[in-house]
């Protein structure tokens, strides 16, 4: 027989309950700021395309150099564009699966895979791999541009240690995730 619960202990659970939806305005601002995304991604590609195919100046984002660089370099802010916009929809939707409320996506057939099967533990993990993905296009440009006055010795090594530190955080926290989660042992 249960204990019966107190009207004060009750409401109070449920008002701690509610207040996981004091998040939800949180997820509707990242989906305003991945507006802000696709416009810059839209601007940059048009830069892109009248430098291009059109002979316009260079994107304003990159410095003077040959036509290829030029394009590789922009093509990279591009990549790097989407790759935010990957890691804001990671903790959109997967933060507010796990943490506000159930989305009920099951059988719908753009269901994200990962969604399945998501977690607090695993959404750190992927947002450490999309986090070493963005820093590895800040990094290759950096590279790129290490020749410009503008790029020092120092600028780089403190690009590298930082990509190295989120790849060891990376590892840490998918080991941390696999100790902590770890399958129960099926009989053979």
């Amino acid at each position: 027989m249960s204990e019966p619960k107190l009207p004060s202990r009750s409401a109070l659970g449920s008002l701690i309950f509610l207040s996981r939806w004091l998040q939800a305005p949180l997820y509707l601002g990242l989906i305003i700021a991945q507006a802000v995304y696709v416009y810059r991604f839209l601007v940059e590609l048009g830069h892109l395309i009248g430098f291009a195919l059109l002979g316009h100046a260079a994107p304003a984002s990159v410095a003077a150099k040959d036509t290829e660089t030029i394009v590789m370099l922009t093509v990279l802010g591009l990549i790097d564009v989407v790759m935010i916009a990957n890691l804001l929809i990671m903790v959109i939707v997967g933060g507010y699966e796990t943490f506000v409320s159930r989305l009920n996506l099951q059988g719908h057939p753009d269901q994200p895979e990962w969604l399945s099967h998501v977690n607090a533990g695993i959404l750190k993990v992927k947002l450490a791999t999309a986090l070493i993905g963005i820093s590895s296009i800040h990094l290759l440009k950096t590279f790129i541009n290490a020749g410009d006055a503008s790029t020092t010795d120092k600028m780089i090594l403190w690009q590298v240690v930082i990509h190295v530190t989120f790849v060891a955080s990376a590892i840490a926290l998918a080991w941390i995730d696999r100790l902590t989660f770890k399958p129960a042992d099926k009989g053979h």
